[in-house]
């Protein structure tokens, strides 16, 4: 026979942030002593009080358990659930402090006086007008996130969506759940086309109904467009869509027709590809740019190119290469040119010997990159000023847009862009648009590194479409030739299968060598292996900093060997502690690092960015949040957008070097193990490179050299905005 219990989640032991499973500390009503609850507990947190009903099981391990089978979150009643309540931080204004001196004051009636009489507050000492009021508003937020979280609990959104959703909606989330679930999810980031549509089949909605339709077919194109994709064939489409509503091709059909002429998407003439309109706006704006500033005449003063680079030579005091020389006229000559090549190769040669010429003639140049920590390395490279793409373009929070766009380009006649493999369509049509046509435009990049994580393949269209001069760089030059590093890269390029410097066990390994790889086969052992280098052989044998000079990089983020479980265990060994503040399952504490996993432009930090935690305000539940050269005041609404840095995937870490890498590659990461992706990840790693897992991933790895093709649409919009075919 079930049993319900009411009680104070005291403690969270365990939490799965995949299937939302939890392990946690209860003290029932009443008791003093605490019980263990087990189940599946989507969005609940430290401090809630929770009616669980669910059965007694005895646990050969661990003992006598409460297993939960559904679990609803109510308001304590209690003195004691209140105090852990709002000394949780889960109302923002109220920490610990202030938590147990308005209990003192109020006691069982604090939350009727914080939601009826708010004014009283004041009687407390301490709380004047603004906090009253600011503890006021943040009650109301928490109460309507409450009212969206205990409507969702049983479709498993997390908390940190559910914030995003009142943010966004206000006090109308919950009608609008009920009454436009798919505009949720097409306006939500995060709130996927599959939770929106269990909400309203729920509901009542007809599994076949034209909103349920039109919504799963942009929504599949969204999901492809997540995946790297531009564009899709029709048909491939209709099929993806298909299998995702459980319907036939037969009855999407028509509503593809609708959709179509509607323009909600749209099909270029002649065309049996499909594309949303913001794909086929960027795309097509990128080609009308590139082949409109080909044909424009440069801005640039006359300059001689021969005589210019044997200057740049003689200032560089070495000879330059062939091809160095080759690409260096390349950007002179040409108002758009595209620079590729490895590790090693020269580029930095290349980039500083253009940016003295064109400084020499007194020409105004930008230097930019998709990343800060790219457009740092530019700025060292080149010892000019670089910045990242959004910072150059000037974001105005107010208009929505960038400042900077065709009708208010840039003032400048040179364009040099680094690391430009991570350019997505969007973001490089928002580019392009703002450069003048009478400038030129060199793209820099390494073409065999992973796409950028937005839709598209910019940097590979561009090449592909012929119409683009290149400059291909392939020697690599003395002073890199020692680093096993960047051989080991350029060899994987070429499908050499042999694992580098194998060892046994962490005793085994060799401070003195750049690369070497810990076989670990079992994924408990890879991570722990992961952690004592990262706990005991950096600091220990290296004398370096496992927080500040180490990045470790995961292939996948499910799993014992996942980006998740990674992050758990790197903050208890590197950063333990229990001081700090929860937001859904993570604690998160002072010299944590931790990433920036969406663009904000109010506060001016982007998807990619690192950062590391300065203080805590538990009071506001605010983190102050050290990124590059500024710090930035994170509030509870902003950490739905933030994770734990320990680890990173591959892809977050491109336009990034770090001075020691360590990779975990096991077999159970095969969906994501290609070549392009364990080449990106080696050439992230300045000094040391760790690599710990099972040899036989290394050799998957190594010979899937076919990724999974991104269909786009940028190389055909080039041909067809050219007079002249290559």
């Amino acid at each position: 026979m079930s049993e319900t219990i009411r009680g104070v989640l005291e403690r969270i032991l365990f939490s799965n942030e995949e299937n939302y499973y939890l392990v946690g500390d209860m003290r029932p009503e009443g008791e003093k002593a605490s019980l263990t609850i087990t189940g599946v507990m989507p969005g609940v947190q430290c401090g809630e009080t929770l009616e669980v009903k669910g059965d007694w099981v005895v646990d050969r391990r661990y003992g006598r358990q409460f297993k939960v089978l559904s679990v609803k979150s109510i308001l304590p009643s209690t003195v004691h659930g209140i105090r852990k309540y709002l000394g949780s931080g889960l109302v923002p204004g109220i920490g610990r402090h202030f938590a147990n001196k308005i209990v003192d004051h109020f006691g069982s009636n604090t939350l009727d006086i914080i939601s009826d009489e708010s004014v009283r507050l004041r009687e407390v000492p301490g709380i004047g007008n603004q906090r009253a009021h600011s503890i006021r508003k943040a009650w109301e937020e928490q109460r309507a996130i409450r009212e969206v979280m205990m409507f969702l609990q049983t479709f498993g959104v997390s908390s940190n969506r559910c914030v995003r959703l009142v943010n966004r909606y206000g006090n109308q989330a919950k009608a609008i759940l009920q009454n436009e679930p798919y505009r949720v999810a097409r306006e939500m980031d995060g709130i996927g086309f599959k939770t929106a549509d269990q909400i309203a089949l729920n509901l009542g909605f007809g599994n076949d109904s034209p909103k349920r339709l039109d919504a799963g077919l942009l929504f599949s194109l969204g999901e492809l467009e997540a995946e790297g994709h531009t564009c899709m064939p029709r048909r491939r489409w209709i099929q993806h869509a298909a299998n995702l509503l459980e319907t036939s091709e037969k009855k999407l059909e028509p509503r593809a027709d609708q959709l179509l002429e509607t323009r909600e998407v749209v099909s270029p003439e002649g065309d049996l590809r499909v594309q949303l309109p913001d794909s086929h706006r960027a795309e097509t704006t990128i080609a009308e740019v590139v082949m409109r500033t080909l044909r424009a005449k440069s801005d640039l003063p006359p300059i001689k190119v021969d005589i210019a680079a044997r200057w740049a030579q003689e200032k560089a005091n070495f000879q330059f290469a062939p091809e160095q020389v080759e690409a260096i006229g390349k950007g002179l000559r040409e108002k758009v040119s595209i620079i590729t090549g490895g590790p090693g190769t020269g580029k930095t040669t290349i980039l500083r010997a253009l940016v003295q010429i064109v400084s020499a003639k007194k020409a105004d140049g930008v230097l930019a990159a998709p990343t800060g920590r790219a457009a740092q390395r530019l700025s060292a490279a080149t010892g000019a000023q670089a910045k990242t793409i959004h910072r150059l373009l000037k974001f105005d929070p107010g208009m929505g847009r960038f400042q900077h766009d065709k009708s208010n380009p840039l003032q400048t006649r040179f364009v040099i862009v680094d690391e430009s493999s991570m350019l997505d369509v969007r973001l490089a049509a928002s580019l392009f648009r703002a450069i003048p046509h009478t400038a030129h435009i060199v793209l820099v990049g390494d073409v065999n590194q992973l796409p950028s994580v937005g839709a598209g393949n910019v940097l590979h269209d561009l090449i592909e479409c012929g119409m683009v001069p290149v400059t291909r760089l392939r020697k690599i030059f003395r002073q890199h030739r020692e680093s096993t590093i960047i051989s080991t890269a350029h060899n994987i390029l070429k499908g050499v299968k042999s694992v580098p410097f194998p060892v046994g066990d962490l005793g085994d390994l060799d401070p003195e060598k750049d690369l070497q790889f810990i076989k670990a086969t079992d994924p408990e052992k890879c991570v722990d292996i992961v952690r004592r280098i990262c706990q005991e052989f950096i600091p220990r044998k290296l004398n370096m900093d496992s927080l500040r000079d180490t990045q470790v990089l995961v292939p996948m983020h499910k799993g014992i060997a996942g980006i998740g479980n990674f992050n758990a265990v790197l903050q208890r060994a590197l950063n333990p502690g229990r001081d700090g503040i929860t937001f859904g399952t993570v604690r998160y504490r002072v010299g944590d690092k931790i990433i920036q996993n969406r663009n904000n432009y109010d506060l001016n930090i982007f998807n990619g960015d690192i950062g590391s935690i300065e203080s805590i305000d538990s009071e506001k539940s605010a983190l102050k949040v050290r990124f590059d050269n500024e710090t930035v005041e994170l509030t509870r609404s902003d950490l739905g957008d933030v994770s734990p840095a320990y680890a990173i995937s591959v892809h977050k870490s491109q336009g990034s070097e770090y001075p020691i890498v360590i990779l975990p590659l096991m077999k159970q990461h095969f969906m994501m193990l290609q070549r392009n992706l364990l080449y990106t990840a080696l050439t992230r790693g300045k000094q040391k490179i760790y690599l710990v897992g099972d040899p036989t991933a290394w050799y998957m790895a190594v010979n899937n050299a076919d990724p999974a093709k991104r269909f786009t649409g940028l190389r055909e919009k080039i041909l067809q905005t050219s007079p002249i075919k290559p």
